[in-house]
């Protein structure tokens, strides 16, 4: 029994890039795929100490780009396919966002959020997924936000973004499921990541936040990477174009 458990969620053999993957949940997705056999690339926007350090933690390759910018987009492509002759698992995990509310509207941060979370992502699917139809196997994980559940008005072109990428899933899951490759949207809650230390460090928008989740506790990156795994393996096979929340709740 054990060796069958263990087979399911075997990536032995698998090459899997995670976008955003220095630090947070992209490093324990990235380092959880390793112990599970996979050879990982291990993404920062720019070289950095963080970066080797993440990418040595899990033996795996460190690549760059700079997700907010096209060329930057095309950069990270282009040492992808030169480190490895193809990808089995694509995890696009890395964005960036601003607190913006409806009436501080940027333009630019407009632009520069939906290139970096969506228009990117756009770019790396329509890049990897072809291989991927013509191996008949694939694993697309596409990580969303809470936000795009119950939008915070502290985050309205973040949430957008968000949003917006569940359309992906649903469609390249459609689009790709005929040649056996999925592709699933994981939703993380307030997750106990550096990004959302700041904001925290408050005792009341703390406690706030704390409230509205039903199980009462902030996620850990680990819980979205046993997700991950669970969608990059063949336990989940079957599995494709749904929302996958790790939110302790509160997404209800």
């Amino acid at each position: 029994m054990n060796n069958f458990i263990s087979s399911m969620f075997d990536l032995s053999g698998r090459t899997a890039l995670v976008t955003g993957s220095s630090r947070g949940i992209g490093r324990a997705i990235a380092e959880t795929f390793s112990r599970a056999g996979a050879r990982v690339l291990v993404h920062g926007c720019r070289e950095s100490d963080v970066l080797r350090e993440a990418a040595c933690a899990c033996g795996g390759i460190p690549v760059t780009g700079d997700l907010t910018d096209s060329a930057g987009v095309e950069a990270l492509i282009e040492q992808v396919r030169n480190a490895v002759p193809a990808l089995d698992i694509l995890v696009l995990n890395a964005s960036v966002q601003r607190y913006v509310t409806l009436d501080e509207f940027d333009e630019a941060e407009f632009l520069r959020e939906f290139q970096a979370n969506v228009g990117a992502a756009f770019r790396l699917v329509q890049a990897f997924a072809p291989a991927m139809c013509e191996r008949k196997h694939g694993r697309i994980i596409i990580v969303g936000s809470v936000n795009q559940f119950r939008p915070s008005p502290r985050l309205t072109v973040y949430s957008a973004t968000k949003a917006a990428l569940v359309s992906l899933t649903v469609n390249a899951a459609k689009s790709y499921a005929p040649h056996g490759v999925t592709v699933n949207n994981l939703v993380p809650g307030v997750i106990l990541t550096d990004r959302n230390a700041e904001a925290l460090k408050s005792d009341s928008y703390r406690g706030m936040i704390l409230g509205q989740i039903p199980a009462g506790v902030f996620g850990e990156p680990g819980d979205c990477a046993g997700a991950a795994l669970l969608l990059a393996s063949e336990a989940g096979r079957y599995i494709t174009g749904i929302e996958l929340p790790v939110t302790g709740g509160m997404h209800l």
